[in-house]
């Protein structure tokens, strides 16, 4: 009981943090109002693509309301009743939450984009000029390094950060316990851990630490801003797969249907392709000169989310829980 007021508490708390300050409403009074509930790193992506989707014949007289954040904050939120019509997370559990909670179809990756918007890797960020001369995920453990990436129990990125270093392991021909007992050394040498993959990458760009374990699109993103840093893609690493999904409860299902098919458009994607996401339509991936590590492997080869969630990130036994317990994390989820 104490579990679910904390989530309700939740839930209002985002809903007043999305009047107060995640708001974006289109200029106009239109009849139909959407919101978009979404994890923090594609915004200045759908800062673009909502303007666009309004002057197409569909958008029109459409508005938003936008709210951004960890992509398992968002998830719970929505859970516990904050109003959305349009949800798109970090990762594909987030949800399967709402599947659970009635919030979502269960059919909701039946497409031919099996449910997913983007796609993206995950990457090394470093300081210009790479002056610790990071390769790969074995520099990581080196003495002396110093790593950050997000809390695995509220953001989504920060699961696949760690995934992809499992991963890297495995392809690697590491075993599964050689490959664990990597990610134990791995957070030896991780400092901070933030809500966020867009708080974690900005606590890097403040000047902590040497590595920051990001997403791709994150690193581009940082860079078409001005900000100083170099990124490494490794040759191991894993391909991240954004989902996004039309609520059950929308008061508008058709409008919000027409936006998710809208963001599959060419113009749409070509708009993620720019912000460094990788377009899941491949006629429009094809116009970026985005590189295929010759390691690449997906959350599949690693048993799918479902194996991964139970393995690694159950609270109670998981991988994951053990070692951030070790190390005096909290693994509630917030």
């Amino acid at each position: 009981m104490r579990k679910i007021l904390s989530y309700l508490l939740l839930g209002a708390l985002l809903v007043v943090g999305l009047v107060g300050c995640g708001q974006q409403t289109a200029a106009g009074g239109g009849d139909v109002k959407l919101t978009l509930v979404a994890y923090s790193t594609p915004k200045e992506a759908y800062d673009e693509i909502i303007p666009a989707f309004q002057k197409t014949e569909a958008g029109k007289g459409v508005t938003f309301s936008t709210s951004y954040g960890a992509s398992g904050a968002q998830s719970r939120a929505v859970a516990s009743g904050l109003q959305a019509d349009v949800v798109a997370f970090s990762l594909a559990p987030d949800i399967d939450r709402l599947v659970k909670a009635g919030i979502v179809s269960q059919d909701w990756h039946k497409d031919q984009y099996k449910g997913m918007v983007t796609d993206s890797v995950v990457v090394l960020a470093v300081r210009p000029g790479n002056p610790k001369h990071i390769k790969g995920w074995d520099d990581l453990i080196k003495p002396g390094i110093e790593v950050v990436t997000p809390n695995p129990f509220t953001s989504g990125g920060a699961r696949w950060n760690i995934m992809a270093a499992y991963g890297s392991q495995i392809k690697a021909g590491k075993s599964e316990q050689e490959a664990e007992q990597y990610l134990k050394q791995l957070f030896d040498h991780v400092q901070v851990q933030d809500n966020s993959g867009r708080e974690s990458l900005q606590t890097f760009l403040n000047g902590k630490d040497d590595v920051a374990i990001t997403y791709e699109n994150e690193a581009i993103n940082a860079k078409q801003k001005g900000e100083k840093l170099d990124y490494v893609v490794p040759d191991q690493t894993i391909l991240i797969e954004n989902p996004v999904a039309v609520t059950k409860t929308t008061k508008h299902p058709d409008k919000a249907k027409a936006f998710v098919d809208f963001l599959r458009s060419e113009e749409a994607q070509k708009i993620f392709g720019q912000k460094g996401y990788r377009p899941v339509v491949k006629s429009v991936l094809s116009q970026f000169d985005y590189p295929t590590p010759s390691g690449l492997f997906t959350i599949d080869d690693l048993g799918g989310w479902d194996t991964v969630t139970q393995k690694f990130f159950d609270p109670e036994k998981g991988v994951v829980a053990e070692i951030e317990k070790a190390k005096g994390v909290s693994v509630e989820s917030k």
